[in-house]
């Protein structure tokens, strides 16, 4: 059976689902509070009455700041019925931030709740209207403005497949943080190709991890609606304890599974997953940093017998290589799996750095074609706009993905690392990335991420560890095992136990933090709570 065909425009299919199957679950939350496709495509209905009774017109912007849950999933659908394109950004930042935000990318009005509108300092901080849901949206549901409100009927708001759906705001330079813009084309583009591979059912329940500022959230939103499924949103709190988390999955009867590696490797270590009923579960995705493949075949050993895909692709260009694991982990596999080949809606090229094609084997930046999932460029700053992109002799345009990638002879590819996540020390070009590989491979190491630094005009190294016992291991001991698994160059020269690696708000290493831990004047132990230097 071939797969469905996803509208032309992102979240037009709850129409079709609300019509088709208006008592099934379309979202529920970690509470169990549940809204069906009838009341999801209502309440949506009824919020864009609200946003255009505010101003807001296609292609204008609307701002979410609210914690996951059933109301912001109402707000992201309610902005893209008035023809506009949302702009979630993280609760929990500081509001300055957030400010910045709704500023920099003009929005019209701002959907939040009481405890996050006072940190937000009124309408007039963030430059637009704030549409406020009573008390704090993880406790309340829904607000009686909304409730009463008018519905707009009949299709969704007037917008083509080139206007924007939303804005994910990533880390950027000390300008502030950078707008990646989505449309309604790269967007849905992405969409189909994942239901293609991943050919979600009706009856499946996908997991709901990431938050919707991160790039994740789009599959975990957009996939299951398109096809009448459930999405089963996981709290902020509950998202990052393993052992809650593992019988959330069990409890929840989840299918598809999505999130970065690191909450997987967390479930695998400490969800005590022997304890509970998986047998719902058949998909597990992962994204947006490498898995470790002492972690990962542990988690296979505990999950048996289903599919595990890791996509790759920054937030710029959503999913554009994946690659399916092989059943069995290998025993002496070392090596992270690859992030495989271009997903079928994609053309990517590897260049070297002077933009000539790389021959299999050898190491280049990898580039995606600025058609389908890739953005339209940054909010607001057509000149960094220019520089992410190669027009090639036939005019067509390429994102520079930034990744130095390789080959290998089956076609897959091979992920090296961030350009920016290479040094060259002793007149070797050295990998970051490659010595946290080899400090993985040691059996008491939970945690590792590696950055580097200057002293006295020579390249430092310096590892960050996390222990699975959190106790601090034998320097000596260390630098004999580096010894054993790593060339003399590329041993770190420093070790600062932690008992867990710093994350960003996606649940990525905070390899920022970690970078102004090393250079500042204290000792790390001193940035980061409970570590201890050396």
């Amino acid at each position: 059976m071939s797969a469905p065909r996803v509208a032309a425009r992102l979240g037009a299919g709850l129409d079709d689902w609300a019509r088709a199957t208006p008592a099934a679950t379309a979202v529920e939350d970690s509470e169990g509070r549940r809204l069906t496709y009838a009341e999801l495509d209502d309440a949506a209905r009824r919020l864009a009455f609200r946003l255009r009774e505010r101003g807001v017109r296609r292609g204008d912007r609307v701002g979410l700041c609210l914690p996951k849950g059933l109301d912001s999933v109402v707000c992201a659908m309610g902005g893209l019925k008035a023809g506009a394109a949302y702009v979630p950004v993280d609760h929990s930042a500081p509001p300055e931030r957030n400010r910045y935000i709704f500023r920099n990318c003009e929005t019209r009005v701002v959907c939040t709740d009481e405890p996050r509108a006072a940190a937000l300092g009124g309408g007039d901080a963030a430059r637009a209207p704030l549409l406020v849901f009573p008390g704090d949206a993880t406790a309340d549901v829904g607000a009686p403005w909304l409730d009463s409100s008018p519905r707009i009927e009949g299709a969704d708001g007037p917008c083509s497949e080139d206007d924007l759906a939303y804005i994910l705001y990533t880390s950027g330079s000390t300008v502030g943080p950078k707008g990646v813009m989505h449309t309604h084309r790269s967007a849905v583009s992405f969409v189909q190709w994942a239901v293609d591979t991943v050919e979600p059912r009706a009856e499946d329940r996908f997991s709901s991890h990431a938050p919707f500022h991160f790039d994740l959230s789009v599959l975990d939103l957009y996939v299951p609606l398109c096809v009448g499924a459930s999405v089963v949103l996981v709290g902020d709190a509950l998202g990052k304890e393993p052992q809650g988390l593992a019988a959330f999955i069990a409890a929840k009867r989840i299918s598809v599974w999505y999130s970065v590696p690191s909450i997987l490797a967390l479930l695998a270590q400490h969800g005590r997953l022997e304890k509970h009923d998986y047998g719902s579960l058949r998909t597990v995705l992962f994204a947006g940093e490498v898995f470790p493949v002492k972690h990962l075949r542990s988690l296979k050993r505990q999950w048996p017998g289903k599919e595990y895909l890791n996509l790759y692709g920054p937030t710029e260009t959503n999913v554009c290589t994946f690659y399916r694991i092989p059943e069995v982990v290998e025993e002496e596999r070392e090596a992270p799996y690859p992030i495989g080949k271009a997903c079928s809606n994609v053309e990517a090229v590897i260049l070297d750095d002077d933009l000539r094609p790389v021959a299999p084997g050898g190491e280049g930046i990898l580039y995606v074609h600025a058609s389908g999932p890739v953005m339209k460029g940054y909010w607001g700053d057509a000149e960094r706009t220019a520089a992410s992109f190669h027009v090639d002799a036939e005019g067509r345009r390429w994102y520079r993905t930034g990744d130095v990638v390789v080959e290998e002879p089956d076609g897959n590819l091979l992920y090296r690392g961030r350009r920016d996540r290479m040094v060259k020390r002793r007149g070797y070009r050295i990998e970051l990335g490659e010595i946290e590989a080899g400090l993985y491979r040691h059996s008491q190491v939970r945690e590792a991420a590696v950055v580097a630094g200057e002293a006295g005009g020579e390249v430092t190294i310096t590892a960050f560890l996390a222990t699975r016992d959190g106790e601090r291991l034998s320097i000596i001991a260390l630098k004999q095992f580096c010894a054993s698994h790593l060339p003399a160059y590329m041993s770190p020269d420093r070790f600062v136990f932690v008992p867990r690696l710093p994350r960003t708000s996606t649940d990525k290493v905070d390899y920022q933090g970690l970078v102004r831990a090393q250079a500042a004047p204290a000792p790390p132990a001193a940035r980061l709570p409970e570590s201890r230097a050396t």
